[in-house]
């Protein structure tokens, strides 16, 4: 091959996440060999950049002895209970775990690479990325959400602070914090200020804190509802008000005032703390993917593009009817899904991904993965 040609590889993966090394873990074990996980700062960044005291939701068991998997884990014959001796990791811990899993595996990684545009050319694809092109067969793309933040929401929201732009509530500068959002990091923003004796309002669309729901991707989780009730009972002051749909910020000499539908009004001395999700990284190539009505990816059954033959996604993303995958547990079921579709038109036996089924993280039907369930 002349030196001055793109890199050609079987399969690009895009991200260097939890999405990404478990994806790359699978295609080796489906035995593709020419593939490579790009990230455009180093593995396990999104999880580096979380609050210091921001931890995973689900619990970690080094429970590979009797069968079953840790519910963090991405690899089969991993834990991050087992490596970090942690059950809930913060996201500077996870990070070390995934990238003790690519060291392991001995997986093909390239950093510093930021992927600026994916361009369909005859049958490949074309990545253009900040040191030159990469071709490729196919796609997964795994780039995630925490660094792609729904920062302006409403007027006025260049007042407020992101939750992800926090590095360590501990070093929140105020006696007060209005926090806009409600689910996850918002009441954990919340609990985290209040256990320093903060004065914390929290203003949400919905009341998540009183959902009838067994599902944690659309209630808060066990481990949210019992840290909130201890800091409680250890006497935070937090105020969740529900039902509010913050339309503006206006900030003046006397401080930042939250405006809700209807005229309601609440003064912070601070700039509130948006708790207002992630937009997610598809954005960045969503001419190649259709929408639902949701505004999630419209995937096939194989999680693959539905325009674009050869673009798969993967992570926290993925929905297929009312299947909500945000969670570890949940989107690394679709990774086997993913490799054996890509093995077989490379046409590779995939006898590797047998272990998957053994270990429940290979699913023929997604019956097994609606809100009544806990997969």
């Amino acid at each position: 091959m002349n030196s001055n040609e793109p890199p050609f590889y079987d399969v690009v993966i895009v991200g260097g996440g939890a999405a990404g090394v478990g994806m790359g873990v699978a295609l080796q074990h489906a035995g593709i060999e020419n593939f490579v996980i790009l990230d455009r700062h180093q593995i396990g960044a999104s999880f580096d950049r979380w609050p210091a005291e921001m931890t995973l939701l689900t619990p970690s068991f080094p429970t590979n002895s009797i069968g079953m998997l840790d519910l963090n884990s991405i690899a089969i014959g991993t834990s991050p209970a087992y490596l970090l001796r942690k059950e809930h990791p913060t996201g500077r811990e996870y990070a070390q775990y995934l990238r003790g899993v690519c060291n392991f595996y001995e997986l093909p990684v390239q950093t510093g690479l930021d992927v600026q545009a994916v361009d369909l050319i005859d049958e490949d694809f074309c990545l253009n990325t900040n040191q030159g092109e990469i071709h490729t067969s196919f796609v997964i793309w795994a780039a995630g959400e925490f660094q792609y933040p729904h920062r302006f929401p409403f007027p006025g929201a260049e007042f407020c602070q992101h939750s992800s732009e926090v590095e360590s509530f501990r070093e929140y500068p105020h006696d007060e914090a209005v926090i806009i959002g409600g689910y996850e990091s918002g009441i954990d923003a919340a609990i985290q200020l209040g256990a320093l004796n903060k004065r914390v309002t929290v203003l949400s669309r919905g009341e998540p804190w009183d959902v009838d729901s067994s599902d944690p991707s659309v209630s808060l989780s066990t481990y949210t509802y019992e840290r909130l009730n201890t800091v409680y009972k250890l006497g935070a002051d937090i105020e969740m008000v529900g039902n509010v749909n913050v339309s503006s910020v206006i900030r003046d000499e006397a401080g930042y005032h939250i405006v809700g539908d209807g005229n309601q009004r609440w003064t912070s001395p601070a700039p509130p703390i948006l708790a207002t999700g992630f937009q997610g990284s598809y954005r960045l190539i969503s001419p190649l993917l259709e929408a639902r009505e949701d505004d999630y990816p419209l995937l096939t059954e194989e999680d693959e593009s539905t325009v674009t033959p050869g673009l798969f996604f993967t992570g926290p993303m993925v929905r297929h009817d009312q299947h909500i995958f945000c969670f570890i547990y949940k989107f690394r079921q679709r990774f086997a899904v993913v490799a054996k579709t890509i093995a077989t038109d490379l046409g590779l036996p995939a006898e590797g991904l047998e272990l998957y089924r053994q270990w429940g993280m290979y699913l023929d039907d997604l019956s097994c993965c609606g809100e009544e369930c806990v997969c």
